[in-house]
């Protein structure tokens, strides 16, 4: 795809809606990554059920240890994987007391070195609370890059890269957001509303869905309920 196409594409999705944000409900750098630690193979909607309770006694990684796994676990036990995860938030909150002070790494490296957290969620991280234009590659951006164009790859790796060398840099802050919400709310893995896409035109996709197959909401409108 060319430079001027990609361009475009990223010019109307801020047209559409300039300061994307992330859905997961934080308070801080560290409630930030637990909530995003939780979210895998999870609905935010379903995590932000769970941590809302869970935040309010525990947003620090001492207050988490000292909350335990047990209680934990109840606030958690309607997010899949539970257990697992319960440990892993313990685990991370116990490195971050022993190898930074309580505080949350700036650097990618140290994100990914805390249990339960991989370069997805460093890049949330780094991307949402210390505003570094990192590329968090999630399915849905997987599939807006490979269909789409913009970002073609055959592995979340490659696709994360092309999302870098192909996005301009005045769009690169928001870029991982408006791609996960056009994937979340138009560009669906079963049926793409291709008649209501803002983008159609300058897609690659050669399946597109014909008009009067699908029709769905805007992402700002569907994902404010």
């Amino acid at each position: 795809m060319h430079y001027l196409q990609i361009r475009e594409i990223f010019r109307r999705f801020r047209d559409q809606e300039a300061e994307p944000k992330g859905e997961l409900d934080h308070t801080n750098a560290y409630t930030l990554v637990v909530a995003v630690a939780l979210s895998a193979q999870a609905t935010d909607k379903g995590v932000n059920a769970a941590t809302r309770a869970l935040f309010k006694v525990a947003d620090t990684p001492q207050k988490m240890l000292e909350l335990g796994e047990e209680k934990l676990i109840q606030h958690i036990k309607t997010i899949g994987l539970f257990r697992n995860k319960a440990k892993n938030v313990l685990k991370l909150s116990q490195r971050l007391i022993e190898d930074y002070e309580g505080e949350v790494p700036t650097s990618r490296a140290a994100l990914e070195s805390l249990p339960g957290v991989g370069r997805k969620t460093a890049n949330v991280v780094l991307n949402m609370w210390f505003r570094y234009p990192a590329q968090a590659v999630d399915t849905h951006i997987f599939r807006v890059g490979n269909r789409s164009g913009i970002a073609p790859g055959k592995d979340v790796v490659a696709v994360e890269r092309a999302v870098e060398d192909n996005v301009p840099v005045e769009f690169a802050q928001h870029a991982h957001h408006w791609l996960i919400l056009h994937g979340r709310y138009v560009c669906k893995a079963r049926k793409p509303d291709c008649p209501n896409c803002i983008i159609a035109d300058l897609c690659e996709y050669e399946q597109k869905t014909p008009a009067g197959k699908a029709a769905s909401k805007s992402p700002s409108e569907t994902k404010t309920k």
